[in-house]
């Protein structure tokens, strides 16, 4: 890896991929297949991109039940207890709907609604995520969403993965399609023949699941459009070089645009994570995926001290930041940007990937500046409640229409003056 001495100046971040013209117009294109022709645009698209013939999109009660054969009875047992530490977690996030009684006899408050309908974008290529199947489809439950859509790409055979038909099943989904890409996006946001249309859409993808998020983005709401996944492990003198590099490795092998970072004033920490993160790299078995990924986006930065490493966490806002310093804890409120943060030698990304109970959909591209990990309040609306006395009219209403003639919109003070002059 990379070792760089870092600088007043240095910039960190990395623009969210927009796609290139060529794909945004192939997603549009797409798009509109499938919201003029429904299930034959899907299984046309299906057949092209995933080399599926499907007849049918659903997948079958005996289906779901048959991927329990592959399914190893510890790996069971450990998905099922992920499944009550994450829903544990949300349910502390659940807000409820509150009324407010003034002494004039308004009442103004806030209703919280679950929303109707939410669609679950599983991917699917490379690897298998049931893990991206809970952490999407708990909170939604916990907020009490009552439809909720899950769609992945099948293998060449129109198959699902046994972990995420196990997964979907423990957590009670039924409404499971096999399609992705763009083509499922559509279908989430426009409803076809064999697909209820929803109200948002959540979950990862590649570009064109993106770029498909993006474009129906208005029609339906949408989690985020999530970048590579990064790291940024803030470390001192004591760290463990070992320990780092292979967090720094477990999110290189997810992609190879995926960004692993390790900030610290430890120039003796930094030459040891470096050869370790090569002898490491060595004995991957996707290292394939992630020789480029540390090639490319793979750094250590060295600063002068440990106020100087904070403050390049802080403008690199990563999506998961370990921290990895003899007292982590003290530096806890220091750190304003950053996706999850893990606390210590034992707190590895992977701990909150799968098991912990925190989500693991997280803001990336320096977005945790200014966005929150996936939530219950994510698959809620919020409605305002107003219920203005005629006392509180009375007193107010003349400063009400003076405020609404400072803008020039005549009528809106007329319907305040209206009540003033028939209550007065």
């Amino acid at each position: 890896m990379k070792i760089e001495k870092v600088t007043k100046n240095v910039s960190l971040k990395r623009s969210i991929d927009q796609g290139t013209d060529e794909q945004r117009q192939a997603v549009e294109a797409i798009i509109e297949k499938v919201r003029n022709e429904g299930d034959s645009a899907v299984r046309f698209f299906t057949e092209k991109f995933d080399g599926a013939t499907l007849s049918t999109f659903k997948v079958t009660k005996e289906e779901m039940e048959a991927a329990y054969a592959h399914i190893d009875d510890e790996v069971l047992a450990a998905l099922r207890e992920a499944i009550g530490n994450i829903h544990r977690f949300h349910e502390r996030q659940k807000r409820q709907s509150w009324l407010a009684t003034e002494e004039d006899g308004t009442i103004l408050g806030q209703k919280i609604t679950p929303l109707d309908s939410v669609g679950v974008y599983v991917p699917g290529g490379t690897a298998a995520y049931p893990s991206s199947i809970l952490m999407n489809v708990i909170p939604a439950q916990v907020a009490e969403v009552k439809n909720i859509v899950m769609v992945s790409p099948p293998d060449k055979d129109g198959n699902l993965p046994p972990g995420v038909l196990v997964a979907a099943n423990e957590l009670g989904v039924e409404n499971i399609f096999k399609m992705g890409g763009a083509q499922a996006v559509a279908a989430l946001a426009y409803g076809t023949e064999s697909v209820p249309a929803v109200d948002k859409i959540t979950g990862p993808g590649n570009i064109y699941v993106a770029l498909a998020k993006r474009a129906v983005y208005g029609h339906v709401d949408i989690d985020m459009i999530a970048g590579p996944s990064e790291i940024v492990v803030l470390a001192d003198e004591n760290a463990n070089p070992r320990y780092i590099a292979a967090d720094l490795l477990s999110q290189a092998e997810h992609d190879a645009l995926a960004s692993s970072i390790l900030v610290t004033p430890s120039q003796t920490l930094a030459e040891a994570v470096a050869i370790e993160v090569e002898k490491q790299l060595a004995e991957l078995p996707r290292k394939e995926i992630a020789s480029p990924s540390i090639r490319d986006y793979g750094a250590i930065y060295v600063t002068n001290d440990l106020d100087e490493a904070v403050a390049v966490v802080n403008e690199l806002a990563p999506e998961h930041l370990e921290v990895l310093t003899e007292e982590p804890m003290q530096l806890l409120g220091k750190i304003r940007h950053a996706g999850a943060i893990f606390l210590g030698p034992y707190s590895s990304e992977p701990v909150g990937d799968y098991f912990a109970g925190p989500n693991h959909v997280l803001p990336t591209n320096g977005t945790a500046r200014f966005s929150s990990p996936l939530n219950v309040d994510d698959f809620t609306k919020k409605s305002s409640i107003i219920s203005y006395s005629k006392t509180a009219l009375l007193a107010n209403g003349k400063k009400i229409s003076a405020l609404a003639r400072l803008e020039g919109l005549e009528a809106h003070a007329r319907a305040v003056d209206i009540r003033l002059e028939e209550e007065s």
